[in-house]
């Protein structure tokens, strides 16, 4: 039997999406009689590491991720199961996804103290969020609100929350869904009111290209529609060289069925919006377009959002 080490961040949140997702596996192994056992390796990343900054001042990208993704290029751990958010537009060469199981829910969250709403908070209320494309668009929301970054993992954000330092937090749902606390949500804000970013709700199950035995288990495993969404949003900020140090949203949903207006006999209509914003929010551009094929489809939203002048403000904030 051979066995496949997964390696996994130190936090209550990535251990436990790990562990989910080896649940899973395990279960694929025994219904399709792949001769697998899991071990889990855990990897501290240069995001973990530094936590007295926001992550826009930290640079670079694929700061959850890097380490990870070395010591499965030196043969250390087999596979890696990332939130797919925290994953940059590239790979490494030699690395893939191998798996995209089912998107959970995309939606950014705001948890307060005193069970207010957006719309009830205060002005000058303290809220916290270390995503400049959550800040972005929540200034232009609420700009009267007292907007600064918190860090963290969720449980330590929560904590920050319930000691008083902040009014409020925004946070991704999905995080708070994995970990089974719902029940301290105040609010889902809708993604025509605040984006997402792009593969939120969504894991990647990094491994190894030349891994063909591994990739027979994750293709089973693989979700083809959230596949499908991923990758428009991921070709979206590709284009654009986002990551975390610029507040740049996008989501992606596909129709039930193929549609008239261009849909072919098996394709699926898609439908992608894409954000760029100013951190202030006082500049937020967003487009919508529809297509059947995902690369395609990604790459021009962000031709038309640099036509608005998305570039502007991104080669700024890069500056």
């Amino acid at each position: 039997m051979r066995t496949i080490m997964v390696g996994s961040r130190q936090s209550a949140l990535a251990l436990t999406q790990t562990g989910q997702v080896i649940a899973d596996l395990e279960r694929l192994c025994a219904e399709h009689g792949f001769a697998f056992k899991f071990e889990v390796k855990k990897i501290v990343t240069k995001g973990d590491r530094i936590l007295d900054v926001t992550l826009s001042k930290v640079g670079g990208k694929g700061l959850f991720v890097k380490e990870i993704e070395q010591a499965m290029l030196d043969g250390e751990i087999d596979m890696a199961v990332h939130s797919m958010k925290d994953m940059p537009s590239e790979l490494p060469d030699g690395l893939i996804n191998g798996a995209v199981p089912r998107r959970i829910d995309p939606r950014d969250c705001l948890i307060t103290r005193g069970g207010q709403r957006l719309a009830g908070l205060p002005q000058g209320a303290k809220v916290g969020t270390s995503s400049l494309r959550r800040s972005s668009q929540l200034a232009a929301l609420r700009p009267d609100l007292d907007i600064q970054p918190v860090r963290g993992n969720i449980d330590s954000r929560l904590k920050k929350l319930e000691s008083g330092e902040y009014d409020a937090i925004l946070l991704a749902a999905a995080g708070l869904t994995r970990m089974g606390w719902q029940d301290r949500v105040t609010e889902y804000l809708p993604p025509q009111d605040c984006l997402p970013a792009v593969g939120q709700g969504a894991l990647g199950i990094e491994c190894r290209e030349e891994d063909s035995e591994l990739r027979k288990l994750l293709l089973l495993y693989n979700d083809e529609d959230t596949a499908l969404t991923v990758a428009a949003e991921r070709r979206f900020l590709s284009v654009l060289n986002g990551g975390c140090q610029v507040p740049i949203g996008a989501f992606a949903t596909l129709a039930a069925e193929g549609i008239a207006s261009g849909a072919g006999e098996g394709e699926r209509s898609l439908t992608l919006t894409g954000m760029v914003g100013t951190p202030d929010g006082a500049r937020i551009l967003k487009e919508t377009r529809t297509g059947t094929d995902p690369v395609t489809l990604g790459e021009q939203v962000a031709e038309a959002l640099i036509a608005k002048g998305a570039e502007s403000i991104l080669s700024q904030l890069r500056g």
